[in-house]
Parts: structure tokens; C-alpha cells; sequence
């Protein structure tokens, strides 16, 4: 099997289960993990990159945020 195979019947799997792969990345669940490792990812950032970056940073995880989990 090569990955063009692998691909195609990782997109044929979504396609056939998209309502329960929506469901899951709009759930209660999905906020909590997606909440935890974005303020992880960010707080690194904010760590790493200087401080004027910071509002970007700000920016782009809540920006992520809004796309994933029910708030």
C-alpha cells in the first residue's frame, strides 16, 4: 500500500464518519484538550519570541480557538 492509498482511505474514513468527527471537535471534551494545549503553545511562544509578539500570539491562539470545541 502506498501513501497515495493511505491518503485516499484516510479521506474516504472522514467522508464516511464526518458528522461524528464534527460532533467530537464540537464537544465539551475538545474545548478542555484544545484549551490546555493552546495555552500551552502559547505560553512557549510568548517565552521564546520577544514580547512584542506577544499580541500576535494572543491573536492567533484565540483565532485557533473559536474553530475548535463548543465556546
Amino acid at each position: 500500500m502506498g501513501l497515495d492509498d493511505i491518503v485516499n482511505k484516510g479521506k474516504e474514513l472522514f467522508e464516511q464518519n464526518k458528522e461524528k468527527v464534527n460532533d467530537a471537535l464540537n464537544s465539551e471534551r475538545a474545548e478542555d484538550i484544545s484549551d490546555k494545549v493552546l495555552d500551552g503553545v502559547s505560553g512557549f511562544a510568548k517565552n521564546v519570541l520577544p514580547d512584542s509578539a506577544d499580541a500576535k500570539i494572543d491573536e492567533v491562539r484565540d483565532n485557533i480557538d473559536k474553530n475548535i470545541g463548543n465556546e
